[in-house]
């Protein structure tokens, strides 16, 4: 019985972070092995017809001027290192003129990354290097800023609209009476501490993307001559920082209104990547919910004796007629201050319909740990957790934390 007690006490004392940093790495192999296959299977037959036409008008070609395959493919080689310099067929403008350089620094910084600009030199690529480790920690450091500002406004706003509907609730004043005691109470109690959904701000700001979008979209379809379509393609590849450099804009050497066009470009490129990273960040609270609800799903309660459920696990998604108080305990320290703790006991299960209704979950416990013993300020244990900062956190996940309903500690 005590072999028995001490296995299901260790596998009871798991550290959840970990399982479900483990849950996503499998997932991410599952999601890669997926995408994999159905690419291979979309691409792989139009790259072998390609590859046979190729062989053909190479053959063709050797035949018609009676060259040997051997001197062809050497100047074909000569053209791709050409290429590589940013000589091209068609005139396209100086790859390191000012502007060029410009481009090309702008896509090195933002982590884009097209590739259609390479430095060649050695001094150049070795100061490529120090440039872009100090630029691309400065742009990481201001999207996150700007994450932070986005959030404020967005829970500014869906906080004001709460306010507004709470407030018809209580109906027109009549006889320009006073609201009674009561619906003063009641109203006050529903705006303390009230934070907007992650669901809503992850509509609000998917809204904003694919706006941006389409309206660059439209201007590249008209200045580079692109379908509306890959111009679609081409905004999401670069605004995601993918930037495979199959297409990039601002290439010719000439266009209609070229000075108002190149500013556009530049302001849809960075409004473009900005909402598309505060979109990612917050997806992936979303995700982490989805873990959440598998690692509960998975679970298998402890029936050790004397054991029961006393230590319930952190970070589960609760449905909201289930949130209980329970009293503090080493294990989860400061964030069972919560007047209202949303955590569920361990041998409880949630259904998806829970899942969806759940509205409270923290995000950030570990980062907030990390970041407290990096700054050599440990949390003091029993001490109050309600506060509206982000410090406790470490990047975008810190910046969310406490500013969601769904990231709060305050419960």
């Amino acid at each position: 019985m005590a072999c028995r007690t001490g296995c299901c006490c260790s596998i009871g004392t798991l550290n959840e972070d970990n399982a479900r940093f483990l849950m996503l790495a499998l997932l991410i192999i599952i999601y890669l092995l997926c995408g994999a296959a159905v690419f291979s299977a979309l691409e792989h037959p139009k790259e072998k017809l390609a590859k046979e036409r190729w062989a053909q008008r190479i053959e063709q070609f050797t035949h018609k001027y009676n060259l040997s395959q051997d001197d062809l493919k050497n100047f074909l080689r000569n053209y791709e290192e050409a290429s590589v310099a940013g000589i091209r067929v068609d005139a396209t403008r100086p790859r390191w003129d000012f502007a060029g350089a410009f481009y090309f620094v702008g896509t090195v910084v933002s982590t884009i990354g097209f590739g259609m600009t390479t430095p060649v030199t050695i001094a150049g690529k070795i100061f490529l290097i120090f440039y872009g480790l100090i630029g691309c920690a400065a742009t990481i450091l201001f999207f996150n800023l700007f994450l932070e500002r986005v959030i404020t406004v967005i829970a500014f706003v869906l906080k004001f609209c709460h306010e507004r509907r709470e407030r018809s609730k209580d109906g027109p004043p009549q006889n320009c009476r006073r609201p009674s005691t009561g619906n003063r109470r009641r109203r006050t109690n529903s705006l303390a501490g009230w934070k907007p959904s992650v669901y809503c701000v992850m509509l609000i700001l998917g809204v904003a993307a694919i706006v941006v979008s389409c309206c660059a979209s439209a201007m590249y379809s008209a200045a580079e001559g692109w379908d509306y379509l890959d111009a679609l393609y081409f905004c999401f590849v670069a605004f995601s920082t993918i930037g495979f450099g199959d297409m990039v804009s601002n290439q010719r050497e000439m266009y209609k209104a070229q000075a108002a066009y190149r500013v556009g470009n530049f302001l849809f490129i960075l409004t473009g990547v900005c909402c598309i990273y505060s979109l990612f960040n917050v997806i992936s609270i979303v995700i982490k919910q989805v873990l959440n609800w598998l690692l509960r799903r998975l679970e298998t309660p402890c029936r050790c004796p004397g054991r029961g459920n006393r230590h319930p696990r952190r970070n589960v998604v609760v449905p909201g007629h289930m949130r209980t108080r329970r009293d503090n305990s080493i294990e989860t320290d400061a964030v069972n201050d919560s007047e209202a703790d949303g955590r569920r006991m361990s041998g409880e299960m949630i259904s998806m319909k829970d899942f969806l209704a759940a509205n409270k979950v923290n995000l950030a416990i570990m980062q907030k740990q990390l970041s407290e013993m990096a700054n050599g300020h440990p949390r003091q244990l029993g001490s109050s957790s309600r506060h509206n900062e982000f410090s406790g956190g470490v990047g975008a996940l810190g910046i969310m934390n406490n500013r969601l309903a769904e990231t709060s500690v305050d419960r």
